[in-house]
């Protein structure tokens, strides 16, 4: 009898560890990457331009799936319009005009796709490249916690002048809603416009809470995937695929939930601007930051944030390899049932955050999987990290480590037509107890 119990409290351990392992990162009965997403773009043949979109579109306009439409130049909808875009439509665009689609404080964009026949913005050239064009932009009419009115004018200098007045910002609108985004794909975009300075393949600034948007990828931008500038919004089931500036970027005052969302990054792409996975700021010069308005305040769960490397160790000793998460000083997050794989280290916290139990209750990192990486939390420029060990290796937070690689980690990672990001299911074996093998080397 004695035996019989041991063998039955044995299974039902090991069934409760199976769902508890399924419980991070990327969640799905399925693989819900299948169909609309695609990892091979390069090789895909949208056909040549029958419609060209230019200037203003300042009535109600839908795009239909039999034509495919080109972007020349800088492409508002201004004055309360709505543009509506069909399942399967393709909107290129232009690389010679820097083509790029923006929708004004007020207009809305209704973009629902299916998973079948998404909705696919690309680039028009024959040979793609990162950064081939402009990118989507949405402009709302939410808070925003920096001094006087955004505009991306600011952003993105190549925008004429009679445009503007359709380039601002922000508001106090919380709900405010821009419309529907959903199985859409950005591809090439992130066009340079200065030194420094990219388009982001989906801007999102001042966007409000009733926007809705799931089942977006980004892929191949020469800047950020997505970009969030203030604004209150659920952003659900996105991807970012090798795209050279951060993956997933919230400053400005956003307050915005993002869950079951996946990023996958490689080595040998960055624009050299300190790419990253997550990057969580309030503000990027502390002179512009409003402190009488909200900080940026993430939630994150269910994540998954990969490095795909074939020798992670050498790529981390030639720096090709950075942090996975960056989180900025005055900025609150709370990241759970996520994992980290592959990075150098996972997560780095701005140098001007001081080690407190006040500052650590506003960085919160909690039942994750931390896989593979060299290092987990440290402050920047600082490699003694004791203390950030001790405070999120306590048992408490349920976080747990691993040296496993993508192989013996994921389902399916080294599929480039139809990937699966999501764990493999008894395949890791986890603990609360940090290797030392981990940590961070000089």
């Amino acid at each position: 009898m004695k035996n019989f119990t041991q063998i039955i409290f044995i299974f039902l351990f090991g069934i409760a560890s199976s769902f508890a392992q399924q419980e991070k990162g990327i969640l799905g009965e399925e693989n819900w990457l299948n169909n609309w997403t695609e990892f091979r773009s390069s090789q895909s043949e949208y056909g040549e331009p029958t419609k060209i979109l230019t200037g203003n579109i300042t009535e109600n306009t839908t795009l239909n799936k039999r034509n495919v439409y080109l972007l020349l130049g800088s492409v508002f909808v201004t004055d309360s319009t709505e543009l509506t875009i069909e399942p399967g439509t393709v909107i290129l665009g232009d690389f010679k005009s820097n083509g790029s689609l923006t929708i004004s404080r007020g207009a809305k964009l209704f973009a629902k796709g299916t998973q079948t026949d998404p909705i696919i913005f690309s680039s028009n050239r024959g040979l793609k490249r990162p950064g081939d064009w402009g990118g989507l932009i949405l402009l709302g009419k939410a808070p925003v916690n920096k001094f006087g009115a955004g505009s991306v004018a600011m952003l993105y200098p190549n925008i004429s002048s009679s445009s503007y007045a359709n380039a601002n910002y922000g508001g106090d609108d919380k709900v405010d809603g821009s419309g529907v985004i959903e199985y859409v794909r950005i591809e090439y975009a992130g066009r340079r416009v200065s030194k420094d300075a990219y388009f982001s393949g989906l801007l999102l600034a001042g966007v409000g809470k009733q926007t809705k948007l799931s089942n977006v990828m980004v892929s191949h931008s020469a800047g950020k995937g997505f970009e969030v500038l203030g604004g209150k919004l659920d952003l659900f089931r996105m991807v970012s695929f090798n795209n050279e500036g951060s993956d997933y970027k919230f400053s400005y005052g956003s307050e915005s939930i993002i869950k079951n969302s996946l990023a996958v990054r490689s080595p040998y792409a960055s624009n050299g601007t300190g790419s990253r996975c997550l990057e969580v700021k309030s503000y990027e010069q502390k002179e512009e930051f409003d402190f009488s308005k909200n900080i940026t305040n993430i939630q994150a769960e269910n994540l998954t944030l990969i490095n795909i490397s074939n020798d992670l160790k050498t790529d981390i000793k030639m720096n090709l390899v950075e942090e996975s998460v960056f989180v900025g000083s005055n900025a609150k997050i709370q990241m759970s049932k996520s994992v980290i794989s592959g990075f150098n280290p996972a997560v780095i916290l701005d140098e001007n955050i001081y080690i407190n139990q006040e500052n650590l209750e506003k960085i919160k990192f909690e039942a994750m999987l931390f896989n593979n990486c060299n290092g987990n939390i440290f402050v920047e420029y600082n490699a003694n990290n004791d203390d950030l060990e001790n405070w999120y290796g306590n048992s408490a937070f349920f976080n747990v480590y691993s040296k496993g690689d993508n192989y013996e980690t994921f389902i399916d990672s080294e599929n480039n037509k139809r990937p699966d990001f999501r764990l493999k299911i008894n395949k890791i074996i986890a603990s609360n107890e940090v290797d030392p093998d981990l940590r961070q080397v000089d």
